[in-house]
């Protein structure tokens, strides 16, 4: 498993599997909220992404659009990837998640 310092100085682990990218995030040492999202592909011309929490927490609304922003960014690139994000914070603030998105962006495991 590959693994990148935030510029707020915790891990974040990423690895590709053959379906799924994973990218694991933690500044307490587990896992916390585990989140999925993936490209539906439709008859639109505009990609359509959803994102859901498997298990932890329901209402942040940031987490979401954590997952979403890597989603989009990995669709993007040409990858048909879904990705599994898993998110344990004790700092849910803006910057934090902005900092994991930058991350995994420069990382490009896909």
């Amino acid at each position: 498993m590959d693994q990148n310092i935030s510029p707020l100085d915790f891990p974040v682990h990423h690895k590709q599997f053959s379906l799924d990218i994973q990218v694991i995030a933690t500044q307490i040492g587990s896992m916390g909220t585990i989140l999925h999202a993936r490209k539906e592909e439709g008859m639109t011309t505009e990609p359509n992404f959803s994102v859901s929490v498997v298990l932890g927490k329901r209402d942040e609304v940031l987490l979401l659009a954590c997952a979403r922003q890597i989603i989009e960014h990995i669709s993007s690139s040409g990858s048909s990837r879904s990705l599994v994000l898993s998110l344990g914070l004790k700092d849910h603030s803006m910057s934090t998640l902005k900092s994991i998105v930058s991350t995994v962006k420069e990382s490009r495991v896909w």
